[in-house]
């Protein structure tokens, strides 16, 4: 692997992490050798580049499980979606609320869409009354991202989980 640095001289990090300083790309290669590590060329741009003696497969296997790592730890938040229309009674409503109330304390954002079909077009101002009513219901575990708007035969509104919630919910688990 350490015959592909074609250069005269390098600057040379030891095994250990430590400066060595510039030698001839000979003495790097015999000092990697005796230390039965690779020669890798880290810095190819520098002048002289920089080449470190390290164990070359070892250094991939950390990278690869850092990244695996990082992978796990993200979160992806999904946008769960209930539809209403504005004849939808309240009764049913309670249902959907119910249902976004639990997808916003698992963490998920809830976009609520009521569409209007034919006639219903001419009463947008019903559905907006209705976005408010939801909003309001679910106003101590949500907050509005964005405001009620209108998309095409549709009027939308997205909430995101409030980070208060969460954050005094985390506080009452330690305590206990």
């Amino acid at each position: 692997m350490n015959e592909a640095i074609r250069v005269k001289e390098v600057r040379l990090i030891g095994p250990a992490n430590e400066n060595i300083g510039v030698v001839s790309i000979e003495e790097a290669r015999r000092i990697a050798q005796e230390a039965d590590l690779d020669l890798v060329e880290v810095a190819p741009n520098a002048e002289p580049p920089v080449c470190r003696v390290m164990d070359f497969r070892k250094f991939l296997y950390e990278r690869a499980r850092k990244e695996r790592e990082a992978r796990k730890a993200q979160t992806k938040i999904e946008v769960k979606e209930i539809r209403l229309r504005p004849k939808t009674t309240a009764h049913h409503r309670s249902f959907k609320v119910r249902d976004a109330r639990r997808w916003l304390e698992e963490g998920n954002k809830v976009r609520v869409r009521i569409r209007f079909k034919g006639r219903e077009i001419d009463y947008v101002d019903l559905g907006l009354t209705d976005l408010k009513e939801v909003a309001e219901e679910l106003a101590d575990v949500a907050t509005v991202e964005q405001p009620p708007a209108m998309e095409g035969r549709s009027v939308m509104l997205l909430l995101a989980p409030s980070r208060v919630k969460k954050k005094a919910g985390a506080a009452t688990q330690a305590e206990s």
